[in-house]
């Protein structure tokens, strides 16, 4: 069943690039004016080109996301000069890889504050103004690490366990309340994002998405999709049904194959460079656009999104990634790996 909005103003966190950037366009692209909040200027600017572009209506604000009178700022100014918000895309998110041997406190506190807590904060400021009109989205940008942690990004898969257990809450309570507010979460693979750029690590070689990788325009359009219909949960790509599977069935087995491969898989072979700046507490001030350097590994397309969209279809989906996931188990634990 699809969603009618009140209203075409949109707020999108985290904007100034990777997912956010792009789902930026992609509501764009579809007449929205489109708010876009992020810390960093000067990826701010390149957003608010893209939309203008594409014959958007921009409005960029600088907003720290772990900060909620920040954020509840920014709504009022979006309503005042966009109009209602009938859509909220919560997307930002920070990280730390690394190993837990080797975390501060503070780094899990940023993480948990960006990750998590601005998530909640946004869901609070977008809540408040949706519940007087009994309208509106709220979609959370979720992930497959939301239901199996990886090595070395222990602050982020934390953050996002978190989020799942946040919109399960909220959810069951707009329920209660018989709310015309729709929330959804989106839960993503691996994309190509300029994040692991951008986040700090401790990793001796540069960083990359371990496993199948998808482009964020995927994710973008999983996020339009979310906002427009009455769905509890998207799952983007076959490798994140299979994580989710995976981890219900054979968590322990999981625990084995990752501590072999999660290091190795999360690493090109290229070193890192010494004292490369990142984001985690202050943004780096220039404009990385959407897009990773993963372009060459990349798909645009993803058939199990495609399916997803129809409840036949998710059924279509979750066998067959269990059908792959089962024997993927087989035939590693026959190779003795």
């Amino acid at each position: 069943m699809s969603i009618i909005h009140l209203s075409n103003v949109v707020v999108i966190t985290g904007a100034s690039g990777g997912v956010g950037r792009a789902a930026a366009r992609e509501f764009a692209r579809k007449g929205y004016k489109v708010a876009l909040l992020a810390r960093g200027k000067e990826g701010l600017e390149g957003a608010r080109k893209d939309v203008e572009a594409l014959g958007g209506v921009a409005l960029p604000i600088q907003v720290d996301l772990a900060n909620a009178e920040q954020i509840e700022e920014a709504a009022t100014r979006v309503e005042e000069e966009l109009g209602p918000i009938s859509i909220w895309v919560n997307n930002a998110m920070n990280s730390v890889l690394s190993p837990v041997k080797e975390m501060k406190p503070e780094e899990y506190k940023r993480v948990t504050e960006v990750t998590y807590l601005g998530q909640v904060y946004g869901t609070l400021a977008a809540y408040k103004r949706m519940r007087r009109r009994n309208s509106g989205s709220i979609v959370m940008v979720g992930s497959a690490l939301a239901y199996r942690g990886i090595p070395l990004q222990s602050a982020y898969c934390g953050s996002k366990h978190a989020i799942e257990g946040f919109f399960d809450s909220f959810r069951s309570e707009l329920i209660h309340d018989k709310s015309n507010i729709n929330v959804s979460i989106v839960h993503l693979p691996a994309m190509n994002t300029t994040q692991f750029g951008w986040v700090k690590s401790r990793l001796p070689n540069k960083s990359k998405p371990m496993g199948k990788i998808y482009q964020p325009e995927v994710a973008a359009r999983a996020i339009y999709y979310a906002a427009h219909h009455h769905r509890r949960s998207i799952f983007v790509g076959s490798a994140t049904v299979q994580t989710i599977l995976g981890n219900k069935f054979f968590p322990g087995l999981l625990d084995h194959y990752l501590a072999k491969i999660g290091y190795s898989g999360q690493q090109t072979e290229e070193a890192e460079e010494p004292g490369r700046p990142h984001n985690l507490w202050e943004p780096i001030p220039e404009d990385r656009g959407s897009h990773g350097n993963f372009d060459h590994m990349a798909v645009d397309h993803s058939l199990e999104l495609q399916a997803t969209t129809t409840k036949r279809g998710t059924t279509a989906v979750v066998a067959l990634a269990s059908t792959l996931l089962t024997a993927g188990l087989i035939y590693w634990l026959k190779s003795g790996e």
